[in-house]
C-alpha cells in the first residue's frame, strides 16, 4: 500500500473513530447517569422518576456529560493532537443578523423537506408508524412549574448541547478530515440515530443538514440553534398544548 493510500485509511478511521466516540459519549452519559440514580436509590433516597424536577435534572445532567466527555474525553488521552478550539465548535464571534435570517430559513426548508420526506416514505413503508408520538420522558405535566421544568429541558439544554457536540465538535473535527458532503452526512446520520425512532430520525435528519450547511457557511453554530430551537419550541407547543 502506498504511502498517500495508507494515509487516506489512516484519516477514515480517525472519522469513524470521532464518530464512535459521539455515540460513546451520548449513550454512554445515560447508562452512567442512570447507574447513579441507581445507586442513590439502592441508599434509600426517595427519588419519583415520573417527577418532572427529577427529569429535568437527568435530562440536564446527560446532556451535560455528554458534552464535556465528548469535547474533554480525547483531549484527556491525546492532548495537543485533540485541542479543540473555540472556531472547531463553531463558536466565533457574536450572532449575526446571517445568523438569523439563514435560522429562520434553514428551519423553513429543513421542515418543508422533512415533511415531504415523512410522505414519501409513508407510502413506501407503509408498515412503519409515520405518526408515533416522541418519548421525551415529560408524562406527568398538571402545573405551570412542570411545564418550565420540561421547557428548560427540551426547548433550552437539548438543543445547546446537541448542537454543540453534532454541528460544533463532531462537524468540526470531520471537516478537518473530509469534504462537506461526507462531513454533513455523517454528521445527520448519527444524529437522527440517537433519536431512536424512525419518524423523527428522518425529521431531525434533515435539520442536521440544514444546520451543518449554515455552519459551513457561517463558520458558526448560531444559525444552527436557531433551527433547532424553532422546531423544538413548535413540537414542545404541540405536544403540551393542552396546557398552553
Amino acid at each position: 500500500m502506498s504511502a498517500k493510500k495508507r494515509s487516506r485509511v489512516k484519516n477514515w478511521l480517525a472519522v469513524f473513530g470521532l464518530a464512535a466516540w459521539v455515540l460513546v459519549a451520548m449513550f454512554g452519559a445515560a447508562v452512567v447517569v442512570g447507574l447513579v440514580l441507581g445507586w442513590l436509590e439502592l441508599a434509600g433516597w426517595p427519588i419519583d422518576e415520573e417527577n418532572p424536577l427529577t427529569v429535568m435534572i437527568l435530562d440536564v445532567a446527560i446532556y451535560v456529560l455528554a458534552l464535556v466527555v465528548t469535547v474533554f474525553g480525547p483531549w484527556l488521552v491525546l492532548r495537543k493532537s485533540m485541542k479543540t478550539t473555540r472556531d472547531e465548535m463553531g463558536l466565533r464571534g457574536w450572532p449575526t443578523w446571517m445568523d438569523i435570517l439563514l435560522g429562520v430559513g434553514g428551519f423553513v426548508v429543513s421542515a418543508l423537506v422533512g415533511g415531504l420526506a415523512i410522505i414519501g416514505l409513508s407510502a413506501v413503508l407503509p408498515g412503519v408508524n409515520w405518526e408515533q408520538e416522541q418519548d421525551v420522558g415529560f408524562n406527568n405535566i398538571y402545573l405551570t412549574g412542570d411545564l418550565i421544568k420540561a421547557f428548560v429541558a427540551l426547548v433550552v439544554v437539548a438543543p445547546i448541547c446537541e448542537e454543540l457536540i453534532f454541528r460544533g465538535w463532531l462537524y468540526g473535527k470531520l471537516r478537518a478530515r473530509i469534504a462537506v458532503a461526507p462531513a454533513v452526512i455523517i454528521v445527520s446520520l448519527l444524529f437522527a440515530l440517537v433519536h431512536g425512532q424512525m419518524n423523527v430520525g428522518v425529521v431531525v435528519f434533515f435539520m442536521s443538514v440544514a444546520n451543518c450547511l449554515i455552519r459551513e457557511l457561517t463558520g458558526t453554530i448560531y444559525g444552527g440553534w436557531i433551527v433547532h430551537v424553532t422546531r423544538n419550541a413548535l413540537a414542545f407547543a404541540s405536544m403540551f398544548s393542552w396546557m398552553l
